[in-house]
């Protein structure tokens, strides 16, 4: 077993690697980069997205600069792509002054992209993962700050789906065939089919004082009161605020984790240790939860630990969009329109890492589980 999670472990760095070089080069080839986004918005063009091309360093670009930036001063330009991290200032030899754009022996130097990327890799490998480029807040602290609203939908969500699913699964398993086991499979199923995005929708109509009822709040997750609320009042507003959105994020969720339960437990209750357990006299009970239960829920809890990082991970956007709350979801979307590549890539190189390492915790989970499993002697 040693042996087999250090060859996952060796392969982490491959596979992160080359997610990571994948994902760079490809906006290499997006146009409208950061240079692009300043220039817009400091024009007055909106978006730079509308202004399609494309170059090497994320902007649309002519031989004497970028395209909507004549009445922009170059040294200026040249500041943002300095700051930015896609050229550096090159002084002459026995120049003793300060690194300046504007110094007659100093020029730019444009940083080839691969060049710019191992220093970006070499930041990562020391936790080092900037600075947004637009929010003047680094990546780790934009991060937490958003990360409430995430685990706020992700942890309630995966919460309830499992004490809903798992009891309903084992139900559904026991009565398989009953008219109790086809309607309530009619109904999950029906559920699963709704997008989450139009269901919320749906809510915000009827409960939050769209059309009919203003039974819940519109946005947010507490209310601008809430630091002069109790202990007691706090944690009512709070469940007031998240009921909406949580629910919505809930409908599809029950469907894959029922059938997973009942069909594990169908598999176990056919097998011969069952019909031995049975014939000792054992009650019904006793069989159910005492024998088939351990063995049936092998599969549901050694998917816990991808479920641990749904939870955090596992933002909607639309709806964090619906309910007006800003989470993971809203920043990774914002991040890609506004080309905020340090946010991009910083998340994206911490929760890659965090995935590969949890699916090897998952294959440890099985095992736990279940000793009989050896991955050694896998093939």
């Amino acid at each position: 077993m040693g042996a087999y999670i250090l060859r996952r472990l060796l392969l982490v760095i491959p596979t992160l690697f080359g997610v990571m070089v994948i994902n760079f080069a490809l906006t290499q080839f997006v146009p409208g980069g950061p240079v692009q986004q300043v220039i817009a918005r400091l024009e007055g063009e909106g978006d730079s997205i509308q202004n399609l091309g494309g170059s090497e360093g994320g902007g649309v670009q002519e031989d004497d600069g970028y395209v909507g930036a004549r009445g922009l001063p170059p040294e200026f330009i040249a500041k943002l792509e300095v700051q930015f991290g896609f050229a550096r200032i090159v002084c002459d030899e026995g120049y003793t002054g300060k690194p300046s754009v504007t110094a007659p022996e100093c020029r730019k130097e444009q940083i080839p992209a691969v060049e710019r990327f191992f220093i970006m890799m070499g930041n990562y490998l020391t936790l080092d993962f900037g600075e947004s480029y637009f929010r003047s807040i680094s990546v780790v602290d934009l991060v937490i700050e958003k990360m409430p609203v995430s685990i706020t939908l992700g942890l309630w969500s995966t919460l309830i789906a499992y004490l809903v699913s798992i009891p309903l699964g084992i139900r559904k398993a026991v009565h398989d065939g009953s008219s109790f086991d086809t309607w309530t499979s009619g109904i999950i199923i029906a559920a699963y089919a709704i997008p989450g995005f139009l269901f919320a929708i749906l809510l915000m109509v009827v409960f939050a004082g769209g059309s009919y009822y203003q039974w819940f709040p519109l946005r947010g997750l507490t209310s601008d009161n809430w630091a002069e609320l109790s202990l007691w009042g706090k944690i009512v507003d709070y469940l007031w605020h998240i009921t909406l959105p949580v629910t919505a994020q809930l409908i599809s969720s029950f469907a894959v984790l029922t059938l997973l339960t009942k069909n594990s437990f169908l598999d176990e209750i056919k097998k011969q240790y069952v019909l031995t357990a049975r014939a000792k006299g054992l009650s019904e009970s006793r069989v159910l939860y005492g024998h088939v239960f351990r063995n049936a829920m092998l599969i549901v809890i050694a998917g816990f630990p991808g479920l641990f990082l749904a939870v955090f991970f596992g933002s909607s956007l639309l709806i964090e969009v619906i309910f007006s709350l800003d989470g993971l979801g809203q920043l990774g979307f914002r991040s890609a329109v506004e080309r905020d590549y340090p946010v991009i890539f910083g998340t994206l190189f911490a929760f890659g890492l965090i995935g590969l390492v949890v699916g090897i915790l998952s294959d440890l989970m099985y095992v736990f589980v279940d000793p009989r499993i050896d991955f050694e002697r896998r093939g």
